[in-house]
């Protein structure tokens, strides 16, 4: 295809030197939270059966501590050992099934996570699928799959371990808080007392942590990005040699990336210690006031024990929620990425009481078309023209002067900013979009093939098409002669991108998928750039029975290749410069008539 310059997009070197953009603030979180939720609500009864289980571990183990301190002070310090046996193997029972009870809900939570990791990883693709390729102008391929699976990935790893935690975690610590004021009211003061600072300290470092995370998710999503570009492209880099300049640029990317990530981990790397510090401290607020109450007979030493214990597992969820919510970080980041895709503006498809036809005549008028993708730049001005039914209209002109914007107009890639496309007397905006676009083939310079066999790709054009149909649009398109020697034929299979043949090859394949959709009308952007002169005869042959009865639309450097449209038009600076046949043309000795006199002397 020729490559328009797409205003408000970046180059591959402009992207490449854009890494070190500024970093982007944190949106709103308890918006993403809601929106998260309305995900997980779609699993109520997983999430009331493992909230179930928490609760039945969470009592199981409040008993534990409470046990403790009866073995000690009943049965340790009196000196029963059958009771003290006895006792302990209740209170093996008693953690064993807690245990149960704690892999169950972790269970339950991981279907739940999974179920709906999956319908927002669909709809995420869905989504994708309906965008306008304006958002594929603005954004890297390898951003939008790291949406798709680093971003989604995180946010499972958070739902599958969180919302139990925070459950588990939220019933322990009331739990633990009661059994330690029924047991002593004055040690249960004291236990209390650390968590403020706790609760400080967790919250200043989520604060910074969050910029960071958010920071570290952008710069993965470029750098996947770079990684695709360069491994897509990894021919041109040789052929350039180039792999020293990628290599480097590469670095930088990594480096920034694993600056962002270090940053994330290094603030809430110190949550783990000063909690583990502050949990320790309060153990040993708890020991020495016990010791004091205990030489002065309030308390026993089994009460001190049991709050020894208590005290452990009052400030293991209180850890749990602080690094919850620094997990929480990184997988709200994702999800906000993700939320960012699901919220674009979809291509805008179908008017109400839009227009559905068995076939179409072909006749397109351009009225006074205007385009561009910044208002100042504008790509087309004031394009107009009528091809009439089964004409052959060609697009000829520099590159960058607006052929193809003219060619995605037409398949509503894009919508004019002013002026009217007509199509059979009727505004392309008014037909349905898949309608329409059922009946316009097109054929591009840069083809593409999918990773499957040649027959497949060849019926992409048309999913119901037989065998027959398939081999009959490859003779035409002359594919039929290289498709036979190959090692399955039509069932051989071909690479991503068909990159285990020539790219000869793929166009020919290419042009016997439009042959084989036999659209009403026919769009060739460079369709016969890639193969040689004597294919490009044959090819020829086959692409002027395909024309003949339709309306096509043909851009092509090779002039020889036109000469026979019945109408030409001159592109230049998004203007059409000069329009007629070629006859005509060559009279005014314009542009055209300089073109071809520059190709005769060549």
């Amino acid at each position: 295809m020729t490559n328009e310059p797409k205003q408000g997009t970046r180059t591959g070197l402009e992207r490449n030197h854009g890494f070190r953009g500024p970093v982007v603030k944190p949106k709103d979180q308890k918006a993403a939270l809601s929106r998260i939720w309305s995900y997980l609500r779609k699993q109520r009864i997983g999430i009331v059966l493992s909230t179930l289980f928490v609760i039945l571990s969470s009592i199981l183990s409040l008993l534990g501590p409470l046990y403790i301190g009866i073995i000690i002070d009943d049965y340790i310090i009196p000196g029963d050992l059958s009771g003290t046996v006895r006792m302990l193997i209740l209170l093996g029972a008693i953690y064993l099934a807690s245990s149960i009870f704690m892999w169950l809900q972790t269970f339950v939570m991981v279907r739940v996570s999974l179920k709906t990791i999956q319908r927002l990883r669909k709809e995420l693709f869905e989504k994708i699928q309906r965008l306008p390729l304006s958002v594929f102008d603005k954004r890297q391929s390898g951003d939008l799959m790291s949406r798709m699976t680093n971003d989604i990935d995180n946010l499972h790893m958070a739902l599958s371990q969180s919302i139990i935690q925070i459950v588990s975690s939220l019933f322990t610590i009331i739990g633990t808080a009661i059994a330690m004021f029924y047991m002593n009211w004055i040690l249960a003061i004291v236990s209390l007392i650390i968590i403020p600072l706790v609760v400080y300290v967790t919250k200043q470092i989520i604060k910074r942590s969050s910029v960071n995370y958010k920071a570290r998710q952008r710069d993965l999503g470029q750098l996947n990005g770079y990684i695709e570009e360069t491994i897509s492209n990894a021919n041109i880099i040789t052929l350039f040699g180039r792999e020293q300049e990628t290599i480097e640029q590469f670095k930088k990317a990594n480096e920034q990336l694993r600056t962002s990530a270090l940053k994330a981990e290094m603030v809430s790397g110190f949550l783990p210690p000063i909690n583990n510090f502050m949990n320790n401290l309060g153990i040993g607020f708890i020991i020495g006031v016990g010791a004091l109450l205990a030489v002065n007979e309030l308390v026993t030493v089994g009460v001190i024990a049991a709050f020894v214990t208590y005290s452990r597992q009052f400030f293991r969820p209180i850890n749990q929620l602080s690094n919850l919510l620094n997990t929480f970080q990184s997988a709200i980041a994702g999800a906000e990425r993700v939320f960012e895709i699901l919220d674009e503006q979809e291509e805008v498809r179908d008017v109400q009481d839009a227009i559905a036809k068995d076939q179409f005549d072909g006749d397109v008028e351009f009225r006074n078309v205007e385009f561009y993708y910044n208002a100042d730049k504008p790509i087309l001005k004031n394009i107009s023209f009528h091809a009439k039914a089964g004409e052959t209209i060609a697009l000829v002109g520099p590159t960058g002067s607006g052929k193809t914007t003219i060619i995605q107009l037409l398949n509503r890639f894009y919508d004019a900013k002013q002026g009217q496309i007509m199509i059979d007397g009727e505004d392309s905006t008014s037909y349905q979009l898949d309608n329409l676009r059922d009946h316009i083939g097109v054929v591009l310079q840069d083809t593409y093939l999918f990773s499957g066999t040649v027959r497949e790709n060849i019926r992409y054009g048309k999913l119901s098409a037989t065998d027959e149909q398939v081999e009959k649009a490859a003779k035409i398109a002359y594919a039929h002669n290289f498709i036979k020697y190959l090692p399955q034929g039509y069932d051989t299979m071909l690479a991503s991108g068909g990159m285990n043949i020539s790219q000869g090859q793929r166009q020919l394949i290419a042009i016997a998928r439009a042959i084989l959709e036999d659209p009403d009308i026919l769009i060739l952007d460079e369709a016969t750039s890639s193969v040689d002169t004597m294919t490009e005869v044959h090819i020829q042959k086959g692409l002027n029975n395909l024309m003949k009865g339709r309306t096509s639309f043909v851009i092509a450097h090779r002039l020889k290749t036109i000469e026979n449209a019945d109408q030409i038009f001159v592109i230049k600076d998004g203007t059409i410069l000069e329009k007629g046949n070629h006859e005509t043309l060559m009279m005014k000795k314009g542009f055209y008539a300089n073109l071809q006199n520059q190709l005769q002397v060549q």
